[in-house]
């Protein structure tokens, strides 16, 4: 039997991209391979549910667990992942924060149904069915898993041993926490295995910004062409970087690209109530309503300063009407 740690991965409410971000290590996955076993991963192998619930309690080292939790499918897996192991890393920003799929916190479930499955235009449904956990077909009883009617971060639902966001989590990241946990150097529980700091604090753009940043007016990245050199807020163009937890590798900006914010807050801080607090002091009109104006052209709110962390934002969720 190998002595070589047990390493589980698993999928829940996301779009794959960590899954994808795994592969990305590309000939360094080898050396992750040699090091590990892993023990369950569905989306890459051929493992069932069965397999790890055969597993002792403890048995596996590591279980990374990536996406939010949408259905009760998703929170039983996730359940047994924790019961099955020792460390259980939140992956990505979706697992740590609600990510994009936390958007729909926006609507109640009753809502979302409607326009998925009666309102959508490419959608034909003249009987009007709507998904239901159990339906008896051809005098069979078949079950699916139920929709909650919120999407919540991981940690809702199980312990968390550790965070570690991205959208995707960059190679490097990856490797830096594969490293931790191989040698035994990871940090107090609950941490984030990202340093505590602003993407502006290390952004090579912060050097352009002026010493006092003052902003007529709010442009989306489409609407001008941006400089590559110059600091997007100092171009008026909203940049999350003051309000985003570094550790991205600057992906985004060297594509020049404004920050969205995939890293999360820093540590005990509301991601958008900190950037809407750094425009607020930076927004140059000579009355309230010349800011109103420029607030206007902000078409999602939410989905600006809340993109990937709806799940643990001051705003939570819409309830059932």
């Amino acid at each position: 039997m190998s002595n070589k740690p047990k390493v589980a991965f698993f999928w829940c409410s996301s779009c794959g991209g960590c899954e994808e971000a795994i592969v990305d290590l590309d000939e360094k996955i080898l050396d992750v391979v040699a090091a590990v076993d892993i023990v369950f991963w569905p989306c890459a192998m051929d493992f069932k549910y069965s397999d790890v619930e055969a597993m002792k309690d403890g048995e596996i080292t590591v279980a990374f667990i990536n996406g939010a939790i949408r259905t009760t499918e998703q929170e039983h897996v996730a359940a047994l992942l924790r019961k099955k192991s020792r460390i259980v890393i939140a992956f990505g920003s979706c697992a740590c924060l609600g990510g994009i799929p936390a958007l729909a916190n926006l609507k109640n479930k009753n809502e979302i149904f409607k326009r998925s499955y009666l309102e959508s235009p490419t959608v034909v449904n003249k009987e009007g069915t709507l998904p239901s956990p159990k339906v008896i077909s051809g005098g069979f009883e078949l079950t699916i898993p139920e929709f909650y009617e919120t999407v919540y971060k991981l940690d809702d639902v199980i312990d968390v041993d550790y965070y570690l966001p991205g959208c995707a989590p960059t190679p490097g990241v990856i490797l830096n926490a594969v490293t931790a946990i191989l040698t035994g150097k990871l940090p107090a529980k609950g941490a984030v295995l990202l340093p505590n700091k602003s993407l502006c604090s290390s952004c090579k753009r912060n050097e352009t910004k002026p010493d006092e940043l003052n902003i007529e007016g709010l442009k989306r990245i489409h609407e001008v062409k941006a400089d590559p050199e110059k600091c997007f807020l100092a171009q008026g163009i909203i940049c999350m970087g003051p309000a985003t937890r570094d550790g991205c590798e600057y992906l985004c900006i060297k594509g020049n690209m404004p920050c969205t914010g995939c890293f999360g807050p820093l540590q005990d801080s509301d991601q958008g109530a900190k950037m809407i607090g750094s425009l607020g002091g930076v927004l140059e009109g000579e009355s309230e309503e010349d800011v109103g104006k420029m607030a206007d052209n902000l078409k999602d709110p939410a989905g600006i300063f809340y993109r990937y962390s709806m799940s643990s934002s001051l705003l939570g969720s819409k309830q059932k009407e």
